[in-house]
């Protein structure tokens, strides 16, 4: 029987398959790879259905590459859950001092080192059936965010901004639409990525505040506890500077038209939104906010994409 309940884990959604209907032998490494909060594996992929939908803009096609966007759906469940795997072994002894993490399935001792190391390489062999099906540039191009991927666990312990470095690694694919489709980047594709290193050190920030009184107990530095007071400030920052690069990549790929613009007028409004109702003693609000960053995206990508067809 399965003894550590998802609902112990406060930013589980209820209700999830990977809790009723996987055997319970298995919701471990569900868990390790947060199957059960799809909502990071929608923010990894979002940069890359963006990236996917300019390079077609771009390149005068009709839609977005509906080849591509499924492989970048399946690479960003399986590495989103090779990163959240890896991240718990290098983290288990930090997770079992903070409130929120300690029912992680290796601090709560629901599953072992090694049954999470084979689990983390088959995520990984997953990841990389997914690469190679793409031009070799885009495979050498998605090979070189593997270092970024690899610091980001460590970078908490003494960088009092480790969003930034998180945000290196999940705006990765705002790059491979681009490599995939073109074999090459390009100032479009860079302006696309800085827009989305910044959105997720912004919405990174409003999740850590579910965190932020735990962080100073176990010393955990975090973009969150960086900005303390002023933290609605930062993330109003990050987000201008989302916009401003977002703007700058729709007017560099020169064939963006008005639904494009439009799409981006309902993104901004939408984080303004997220802005505003930032509070910083409200964790579950935070949380809220957070994964509405989904919808959010997923605006985006539909004007991009219908702004192809049009």
């Amino acid at each position: 029987m399965d003894n550590h309940p998802a609902s112990s884990l406060p930013d589980a959604v209820r209700g999830h398959w990977a809790d009723r209907w996987a055997p319970a032998s298995v919701r471990p490494y569900l868990r390790l790879a947060r199957m059960e909060r799809p909502i990071g594996w929608w923010l990894l992929l979002l940069p890359c259905w963006w990236s996917a939908a300019l390079a077609a803009l771009a390149g005068g096609k009709p839609w977005p590459n509906p080849g591509y966007c499924v492989l970048f759906l399946i690479g960003a469940v399986a590495m989103r859950g090779a990163g959240c795997t890896y991240n718990d072994i290098v983290d288990r002894d930090l997770d079992a001092r903070v409130e929120r993490t300690r029912q992680r399935p290796l601090p709560s001792g629901q599953a072992g080192l090694k049954g999470a190391v084979i689990f983390l390489t088959l995520q990984c062999a997953v990841g990389l059936a997914v690469l190679l099906q793409f031009n070799d540039f885009a495979i050498a191009t998605g090979f070189a965010s593997l270092g970024i991927v690899a610091l980001y666990p460590f970078m908490k312990r003494f960088f009092w901004m480790p969003q930034i470095v998180l945000g290196l690694a999940f705006a990765w694919g705002a790059l491979m639409g681009w490599a995939a489709a073109f074999g090459s980047l390009s100032w479009t594709a860079l302006a696309l990525y800085l827009a989305s290193i910044a959105w997720v050190v912004g919405y990174d920030t409003i999740y850590a505040l579910q965190d932020i009184e735990d962080d100073e107990i176990a010393g955990i530095k975090s973009s969150a506890r960086f900005f303390g007071d002023h933290v609605k400030l930062g993330v109003a920052f990050c987000y201008a500077l989302t916009l401003g690069f977002m703007s700058l990549a729709l007017r560099l790929s020169k064939e963006a038209g008005p639904i494009s613009y439009a799409g981006l007028g309902v993104f901004a409004l939408h984080l303004a939104w997220q802005v505003w109702h930032i509070d910083r003693n409200d964790g579950e609000g935070a949380l809220r906010i957070f994964r509405s960053n989904r919808d959010a995206g997923l605006i985006l990508f539909a004007a991009l994409a219908f702004d192809c067809f049009y």
